[in-house]
């Protein structure tokens, strides 16, 4: 079993260029399911049934694990065995008729304008570091890239005199997104005076890099988000996708077009955008209530 899953996940990697992120979460989803089977004493990917998938995701939801991440791991089974019949080494694909477990949509959380401002003050700019991390959340709350894409950033995608960043997302697809003025300086100032201090004559084509040289990982870049979250005294979860989140809703309640939105964030679908139309509404709403002499 574990050598179809080899197969799919090589088929992913050269012909599908899908990202390393991607594929972990891939191999991570399936391992498990597999592992299950196994435990279950089936040794043949041609022994999977639909109850068997059913029982694994009664399993995963048993365990405590949310109807959205059990959706995910079907999206994961589901597309394995499509590869597997498509090579002819399933004749049908069991997981096709299954239902997906129904998601309840969530409204992302978002920072204020306020919330955003105090963040961003929070690095300390007398060390290399800090002016660093600077620049990353002013690049971060400009562009609304992944967190994965900012790491993976590289000074020959910034053109600065020319306002926007090169950002290579998922599926190594290509977008331009424009950079505002004040992430613009920012970069500017860390490439002046702290890049080099960083890098200890070492070189890198990574932008953002750490005290040895090498680019920022998404865990430390995570850890730092958390700790400036912290500093600010701000109540809500920090992390680099809720600067993306704020990004999309702040540009919306600004009058941008969610076509334009949709551009800059990466996304392939319209309707993922459309999810930020409803925190602008819920906003709205709440500003009506509290100012409207009969809210």
């Amino acid at each position: 079993m574990h050598q179809s899953l080899d197969r799919f996940l090589h088929y992913l990697i050269v012909e599908k260029g899908l990202s390393r992120n991607t594929i972990e979460a891939y191999s991570h989803g399936l391992n498990r399911f597999l592992n299950y089977l196994r435990g279950k004493g089936m040794e043949e990917v041609s022994e999977i049934s639909k109850l068997d998938i059913r029982e694994f995701l009664l399993f995963l939801k048993k365990k405590g694990l949310s109807s959205k991440t059990l959706a995910r791991n079907l999206v994961s089974i589901r597309v394995f065995l499509r590869f597997l019949t498509e090579e002819s080494i399933l004749s049908a694909n069991p997981a096709e008729e299954i239902e997906s477990p129904k998601t309840a949509k969530t409204l992302p959380e978002i920072l204020s304008l306020e919330e955003v401002e105090t963040l961003l003050e929070q690095p300390d700019l007398q060390i290399p570091q800090g002016m660093r991390d600077r620049a990353m959340l002013e690049m971060l709350y400009a562009t609304g890239m992944r967190v994965s894409e900012l790491t993976q950033l590289q000074v020959n995608h910034v053109h600065l005199e020319a306002g926007y960043v090169l950002v290579y997302g998922k599926g190594s697809k290509e977008r331009i997104v424009p950079i505002g003025n004040e992430a613009m300086k920012w970069a500017r100032r860390y490439m002046g005076e702290s890049r080099e201090r960083l890098l200890k004559k070492r070189e890198s084509p990574f932008l953002f890099v750490n005290r040895s040289g090498k680019p920022m990982s998404r865990q430390h870049f995570w850890k730092s988000i958390k700790a400036h979250g912290r500093r600010a005294g701000i109540r809500k979860r920090i992390t680099p996708h809720l600067l993306r989140h704020s990004f999309a809703s702040h540009l919306l309640e600004g009058g941008a077009d969610l076509r334009s939105v949709q551009l800059m964030l990466g996304h392939v679908d319209i309707s993922t955008t459309q999810i930020y139309t409803h925190v602008t509404g819920e906003r709205l709403k709440k500003i009506h209530q509290r100012y409207h002499p009969r809210g």
